[in-house]
């Protein structure tokens, strides 16, 4: 079994989830009380916000992702598997540097969404995630089309990410929110919905959408078992 190198912290909240899934799919795959061989580099939060939102710097945030995939591989990792969204975004700097290969969340998102045979897709996360190019352009890899949010519903689904979900807080007035946008998202064209952040399965949890929907945390959880067990 290869082992995983997980960069985490970003949040712990969705961290924990990552850990969790892996090791529970694992034992599905392995069967009695098998378990993922993990190894975790976790980024203090506060430090990688006060770079890239509060300094505007994307050099400092992208170092401190950085430093934790050399840490990953001073560790013996076989791969790497960044538990969140937006940091994957550094991915085409950090891989050629660190020598390691890195799961990219984005393309293992747009695989399982075309296997499924949708075309449209929104795509739900923090505000530099949504108007970032990594997922339309993996999105398009795979022949798919994504459908752009307005202005409200991405100040709305940001703000509920770093003042709520990230902090372990998931509200039933915020999760019939994001309902309302998926709804809204189906009537200008979306056939799916991609979960774009890490968190935003956990509030997404119960409930039925009016559109399927992808949790990215999932699809890359079972993409790194997958890899884990070749």
């Amino acid at each position: 079994m290869k082992k995983i190198g997980m960069i985490g912290g970003l949040s712990w909240v969705a961290s924990a989830e990552y850990y969790k899934r892996l090791n529970e799919l694992t034992q599905q795959a392995g069967g009695g009380v098998a378990s993922a061989r993990i190894v975790l580099e976790s980024i203090n939060r506060q430090d990688y916000i006060r770079a890239m939102v509060d300094r505007k710097d994307e050099d400092a945030a992208c170092r401190i992702i950085l430093d934790a995939a050399y840490a990953l591989k001073a560790a013996k990792a076989d791969f790497i598997v960044i538990a969140c969204n937006n940091a994957h975004r550094f991915v085409p700097v950090i891989q050629p540097l660190v020598d390691l290969p890195v799961l990219h969340i984005a393309d293992v998102t747009a695989t399982a969404i075309k296997a499924q045979g949708m075309g449209k897709v929104a795509v739900l996360g923090v505000r530099p995630t949504m108007e970032g190019h990594f997922y339309p352009d993996s999105l398009a890899r795979q022949g798919l089309q994504t459908v752009p949010l307005t202005e409200p519903e991405k100040t709305f689904i940001h703000h509920s990410i770093h003042s709520e979900l990230v902090q372990n807080q998931f509200h039933e007035t915020t999760r019939q929110s994001y309902h309302d946008i998926i709804a809204a998202l189906r009537d200008r064209g979306a056939d799916c919905v991609a979960l774009a952040c890490t968190e935003i399965p956990l509030l997404l949890s119960s409930g039925n959408a009016s559109l399927p929907v992808f949790s990215t945390t999932e699809l890359h959880c079972q993409a790194a078992v997958a890899m884990a067990l070749e």
